[in-house]
């Protein structure tokens, strides 16, 4: 499901091709936030959209940020582009899948992991472990942390005959002990008749 933040919209994408599961890796480590930052990134995306005019970085665009980044701190110009770039990437996600394009679906995945690392500052090495295992196996199309980082799970689009590799491989690379979860698309939450 894809929400559409500008209003309180969503859209059913589908991901019903039974060659694919979703691998769910819990690193077990606790999420460690303190207080401040997660607060701290969201008002500085909100200065940054104020900073363009803007009333959300959704309708910002990259050119609307690099006009503004001399006159913002280099971090809130990370924050802002990662927020920027993810919501175009999850507007590709949604083509890449409504087409079977896994490939490219998975190669988002790894941008926005990547993103979120690097720009957002979310990540941690647990995370970033689990992901490189992970696309070092044929047949791992994505990876990426979930969840508001610091710790948590990552979500791996991985082909259905290729997820015992995974598993193993990420078990030998990983320097923590984690929790797999295998998870196939299915129809989702429905209301049912009794």
């Amino acid at each position: 499901m894809c929400h559409l933040y500008r209003s309180v919209d969503a859209k059913l994408v589908p991901l019903t091709d039974p060659r694919v599961v979703i691998l769910v890796t819990n690193s077990n480590v606790r999420h460690e936030l303190t207080g401040s930052e997660y607060p701290m990134r969201r008002q500085s995306c909100f200065d940054a959209a104020k900073a363009m005019g803007k009333k959300s970085l959704r309708e910002a665009s990259m050119q609307d940020l690099d006009a503004i980044k001399s006159s913002i701190t280099d971090e809130m110009y990370r924050l802002a582009r990662h927020v920027i770039n993810e919501i175009a990437r999850t507007t590709k996600a949604v083509t890449a899948l409504e087409s079977g394009d896994y490939t490219q679906f998975g190669q988002l995945m790894v941008q926005s992991h990547e993103s979120l690392r690097d720009d957002y500052e979310v990540s941690c090495p647990e995370l970033d472990e689990l992901v490189a295992s992970a696309m070092e196996v044929e047949g791992v199309y994505g990876s990426r942390m979930t969840g508001g980082g610091f710790g948590g799970c990552t979500v791996t689009l991985v082909k259905t005959d290729s997820v015992e590799k995974a598993i193993n491989n990420m078990k030998e690379k990983y320097s923590g002990k984690a929790t797999f979860y295998v998870c196939s698309p299915c129809d989702g939450a429905q209301k049912l008749t009794l």
